[in-house]
């Protein structure tokens, strides 16, 4: 769990007369991590760290499953674009859900989600059924996109001055996924032959039994994160919240309300850009590494270290993030996405390969986790899913389309040509952040123009 810390409040009255979350006037306040917050918090992390080894099965095997499937390179794209899909239809549903009734009944649907999908490709791919493929997809997608409210639950049992590390902490569990994964594909392969199933779909039907707990442990989540991210102060004790402290409240939750604040602008224009970057260079990380010749379990372990850079940073970068501010974890995220883009495809050497597609999860890793904060910070406990839910609907966006219109750019142009989109991606949000003021972090100045 993150340290105490001493915050030193003063004025930080912004451009605009707003007085950040959390700031102290001449006072200096020692926050102390109370246990009630540690418990929940491991209870995400571990819930995180089951439903991982389901989400990593995308990108490992989606593209080699619809090839299987349609026998064309130009549709590889359709499962991560159907899973986006999924995200982008489910986003802002799940976060006004956990709005209104707490983030476990939004976290607890999602399992359900995921429990029914996951078998249904599995299945699909047993059939040779691509409308079950579809459908199955979608299921899966859905569960995995109300799940994201996991980190809106970290975000609400923190103050602003550890937000970005209680974050980190909660995704970190992402990492025990990323190694059971690949173990539960060696195991259906050694399986398959035995039982008659077919390798690729066959560890889907493993996963409902890894979300399972996942599902007791979230039931078990006491109080709700949202009634503590209501009452801080009464869990930390001496914390006090300035008379405005956000820039969404009830009644000005939307997306012109996220976009015409120019902190807001920016991390969902940086989002955006690195889903997309993320949903593309996943696809054909597998399509290169088997271009080249190496077998589906090293294919799996390179998209595992991707899932590492995704999320096996998270603590340091959470801190980094308290410690440095939002602006500049994010201008680091987006440059190493972008340099990622272009070593994935660009030799045949799976070291190169494979150092790629871990800074494109790293990089994509720095913005999620930044970005996360600065919303939160922005909005009010009782619209913060809805807030982080447009984030998440928007980010979506590129991840449906880009995959699709990757397909066929690899097809006619080669892999190449994919990684150089993929690199373009990052300027806007590069832009907008450069041009981003933070004084210190957490504190914004809303009137920061370019030029």
């Amino acid at each position: 769990m993150p340290h105490s810390r001493t915050v030193t409040g003063g004025s930080g009255t912004s451009a605009e007369g707003v007085v950040p979350e959390g700031s102290l006037s001449e006072r200096q306040v020692r926050l102390k991590i109370p246990s009630v917050v540690k418990k929940n918090t491991v209870r995400l992390a571990l819930s995180q760290a089951f439903v991982g080894s389901g989400t990593q099965m995308i990108p490992a095997l989606g593209a080699l499953i619809i090839l299987q499937l349609t026998h064309s390179a130009t549709l590889t794209g359709l499962g991560t674009a159907m899973i986006a899909i999924s995200r982008f239809m489910i986003a802002y549903p799940a976060g006004k859900i956990s709005d209104r009734f707490g983030r476990k009944s939004a976290i607890v649907i999602g399992l359900a989600l995921g429990i029914a999908g996951a078998p249904m490709i599995g299945l699909a791919v047993v059939r040779d059924s691509f409308p079950l493929l579809v459908a199955g997809f979608l299921v899966f997608g859905l569960g995995m996109g109300m799940i994201q409210q996991l980190r809106v639950a970290a975000a609400d049992m923190y103050p602003p001055s550890h937000r970005g590390q209680g974050t980190g902490y909660v995704l970190m569990g992402s990492l025990v996924g990323a190694i059971m994964a690949p173990g539960l594909i060696a195991l259906a392969q050694w399986l398959s032959p035995t039982l008659g199933v077919d390798p690729l779909g066959l560890p889907w039907l493993f996963i409902p039994a890894m979300i399972l707990p996942a599902l007791l442990l979230v039931f078990s989540l006491r109080p709700d994160p949202q009634q503590i991210a209501k009452n801080l102060g009464k869990y930390y004790p001496g914390y006090q919240s300035s008379p405005k402290t956000t820039q969404v409240t009830q009644s000005t939750v939307s997306l012109r309300t996220l976009v015409s604040y120019y902190p807001t602008l920016s991390a969902i224009t940086a989002s955006l850009a690195v889903q997309g970057n993320m949903n593309m260079l996943m696809f054909i990380t597998s399509l290169a590494l088997k271009e080249h010749g190496h077998p589906l379990p090293a294919i799996s372990v390179s998209v595992s270290i991707h899932v590492i850079g995704m999320y096996g940073f998270t603590v340091p970068i959470g801190w980094l993030v308290d410690k440095l501010g939002r602006r500049v974890v994010m201008l680091g995220g987006a440059v190493m996405a972008g340099a990622g883009a272009l070593l994935v495809p660009f030799s045949p050497l799976y070291f190169i390969i494979t150092l790629g597609t871990f800074l494109v999860g790293l990089g994509w890793s720095a913005v999620y986790v930044a970005a996360t904060a600065l919303i939160a910070d922005s909005s009010s406990p009782e619209v913060r899913g809805r807030a982080i839910g447009i984030n998440d609907t928007f980010s979506h966006i590129p991840g449906i389309v880009l995959p699709l219109v990757a397909g066929p750019l690899a097809a006619v142009w080669g892999l190449r040509a994919v990684g150089l989109l993929g690199m373009l991606l990052m300027v806007p949000p590069l832009i907008l952040l450069f041009f981003l003021r933070e004084p210190s972090p957490g504190k914004y100045l809303s009137r920061a123009k370019i030029g």
